[in-house]
């Protein structure tokens, strides 16, 4: 559930950062759009702000990650992708055919959630998880595709 105004407003300065029009506009559309990319953010933001600018979103989205309000991720083989849900333990699962993002909650409640074989003497305090597969989507799609590999029909060469 998206927050409202006033509570994006106190996450914005609970994190020291001053309440702008741009903030709240992309913090809106970060919130409304999870795991979108920076075109779709910039989309959805002019929804509400036409005239901000791409580098102005650019600078938002830096200073939203760097204040831990909104988590940028970048599967392999993607561009950056931002969401608003963070500070809880969870992954995220890719679609190798459409490159849709979904979240995957961790199936131990800890975090990290995966216990390293060696720390490296490093204190661990998070573990990231990208699974890899087809969406439903894709994968009904391709279930209802005949293969490439089938036998020809009778009476065919």
């Amino acid at each position: 559930m998206s927050p409202t105004t006033a509570e994006r407003e106190h996450l914005l300065r609970e994190a020291d950062l001053r309440v702008t029009r741009p903030r709240m506009a992309v913090l809106s559309a970060v919130y409304n759009n999870p795991h979108a990319d920076t075109d779709a953010i910039i989309a959805a933001a002019r929804e509400s702000l036409a005239e901000v600018s791409h580098q102005a979103v650019y600078d938002v989205l830096r200073a939203l990650t760097s204040a831990g309000l909104i988590r940028r991720l970048q599967p392999p083989g993607s561009v950056a992708r931002y969401e608003a849900r963070v500070g809880d333990n969870h992954h995220h699962v890719v679609c190798r055919s459409c490159g849709v993002i979904a979240d995957v909650d961790c199936a131990v409640g800890y975090v990290p959630c995966l216990t390293a074989a060696d720390d490296a003497g490093f204190e661990i305090d998070e573990a990231e998880v990208t699974y890899w597969g087809r969406c439903p989507s894709c994968a009904a799609a391709s279930n209802s595709t005949p293969s490439e590999h089938t036998a020809p029909e009778e009476g065919t060469s």
